[in-house]
């Protein structure tokens, strides 16, 4: 039976994927592609899981796609990278399209699909030690793994080009400067500063988190008129939901809210 490439365990409500890869610096190959989806899909579902925390294995985040399992597809790695970025795609939709919470714990290097995995984290904290590079363009590729989505969206379209077209390599401190990432955080207390953070997110309103997510992202395709529409409706149906309700209760009888039963 072929090893777990990665690996998911629950603890508190939250979900925490870890790419399993270690020895390869957690590179992103097919079999690791399918089980990242299934994973993303799994805490989606799931409804012990209220947040998601998404880590690598070793001293390395992710240094991008496994060039070697690539290259010995000879001239099939057009079609083989076509499956493999399925998955993958498939994976990040799910992550960034759940109402829960995720939350990148950048754990080294994030490299190539690596850091477009990380930016397609609702909120991202990196050790010290972290470090971020697109890689593509210095190989001869383009963008995947909706890097050339969230991208110039965090850091603006020159930033973004700069990056892709250089190859510069960001530190993690300049990294939170350009706004790519929420905050540096030693490499020791990483893990805990981040779990923290998602338990205590996994007790909150997740369907809430879900709306604000949706306009989020939303909102760079829409016009001023258009995107107060989709707030005004959002609004509404938050108002008349459990978790709305709950929580003007609770505002009102000055108390905390209990969404975790609602």
């Amino acid at each position: 039976m072929t090893n777990k490439v990665v690996e998911v365990s629950v603890e508190n409500h939250v979900g925490i994927i870890t790419l399993n890869r270690a020895e390869a610096g957690n590179a992103i190959n097919l079999q690791l592609a399918q089980e990242l989806m299934e994973a993303a899909i799994f805490c989606s579902e799931s409804e012990e899981v209220r947040a998601v925390v998404l880590t690598g294995a070793g001293n390395k985040f992710s240094v991008g796609g496994d060039l070697k399992s690539f290259a010995e597809k000879g001239e099939e790695i057009g079609s083989h990278l076509k499956f493999v970025t399925a998955y993958l795609h498939q994976a990040i939709s799910h992550l960034a399209g759940m109402n829960k919470p995720c939350l990148g714990a950048i754990n080294g290097t994030a490299a190539g699909g690596g850091m477009s995995l990380a930016c397609s984290c609702d909120l991202v904290y990196a050790s010290d030690h972290a470090k971020f590079v697109t890689a593509y363009n210095q190989i001869g590729l383009s963008p995947d793994g909706s890097g050339s989505y969230f991208l110039p969206r965090l850091v603006g379209v020159r930033r973004a080009m700069e990056l892709l077209y250089t190859n510069r390599v960001l530190e993690a401190k300049e990294a939170e400067e350009w706004g790519l990432i929420n905050r540096t955080v030693p490499q020791e207390e990483l893990m805990s500063t981040v779990l923290d953070l998602a338990e205590k997110l996994a007790k909150g309103p997740v369907n809430a988190y879900g709306a604000t997510k949706k306009l989020l992202y939303h909102s760079l395709q829409e016009t001023l008129e258009t995107q107060m529409s989709k707030e005004s409706l959002s609004l509404a149906e938050r108002a008349g939901s459990s978790e709305g309700k709950e929580g003007i209760s609770a505002f009102l009888e000055k108390r905390e809210a209990d969404y975790f039963h609602k």
